[in-house]
């Protein structure tokens, strides 16, 4: 009894003595507070940047796919002749295996983007719309 009476106590004491308040000290290389002032020093220069020759992601909009298949030098023919005919249309590839998609536009509403499907249709049979993240169109 009186074992288990001295190991209780040695057990609460340990407990309670590691309850006391102390001092944290911190201790840090001084050039961690430069590299941090620095980096938020570039990233408010990054924000004050406007971009303006290049596209920005920022919104949910509407593509229309073109082309899809297997074979990588018909879908690059296939991108080649859409360019030709609608130039100022950006075109966009992608890959998920075993197919390759390809799909024109960046547009706000389906609306226009069924009006490019409606005067694609005789030239691509397999024309379907997507919603997807689009690059923001000019606003001129």
């Amino acid at each position: 009894m009186k074992l288990w009476l001295s190991t209780f106590l040695c057990c609460f004491t340990a407990v309670l003595s590691a309850q006391t308040k102390g001092i944290v000290t911190e201790v840090k290389d001084p050039s961690i507070d430069s590299l941090i002032a620095r980096r938020l020093e570039l990233s408010k220069k990054a924000d004050n940047r406007v971009k303006k020759n290049g596209p920005v992601v920022s919104q949910m909009g509407y593509r229309v796919q073109i082309f899809y298949g297997s074979d990588r030098r018909e879908m690059y023919r296939q991108q080649s002749n859409f360019k030709t005919d609608y130039p100022k249309l950006n075109t966009y590839i992608t890959y998920k295996e075993p197919n390759y998609y390809l799909r024109a536009g960046d547009f706000r509403t389906r609306l226009e983007a069924q009006a490019l499907m409606n005067e694609l249709k005789g030239a691509y049979p397999t024309l379907f719309i997507f919603k997807e993240k689009i690059n923001a169109p000019d606003l001129d």
